[in-house]
């Protein structure tokens, strides 16, 4: 994956885990421990990622690159972050949303070629 994606990927996780965190661990600076956690590890998985430049993004990736525990804290951070990421932070969103709608597009055209 290069570099430019990774960044982009780790800081809408950042701001997705912040939010979530200021909203329930009453964190208004930084992260709490257990938050700060959760975030180093997706930033390492992200950095492992089998998908280099192709990487979907997480809610359509066809491998879980989470441990089962983790996967389930991510998920309930991106279920509540995921929909506020519009009105605090609409470039990361939207940003996001053109990156699903692009990977939606290239499966189904691949998936039609190999009919």
């Amino acid at each position: 994956m290069s570099r430019a994606r990774i960044e982009i990927e780790s800081k809408t996780m950042a701001a997705m885990v912040a939010l979530y965190c200021r909203h329930h661990h009453d964190m208004h600076t930084g992260l709490c421990p257990e938050c700060q956690k959760l975030m180093d590890y997706a930033a390492r998985q992200l950095e492992h990622c089998t998908f280099a430049n192709e990487k979907p993004v997480c809610s359509q990736c066809t491998i879980h690159c989470y441990s089962v525990g983790r996967r389930e804290q991510i998920k309930k951070v991106m279920r509540y972050a995921g929909p506020r990421m519009l009105m605090y932070h609409p470039f990361m969103a939207i940003r996001h949303l053109i990156d699903k709608f692009r990977y939606s597009i290239s499966t189904s055209l691949l998936t039609q070629k190999t009919r």
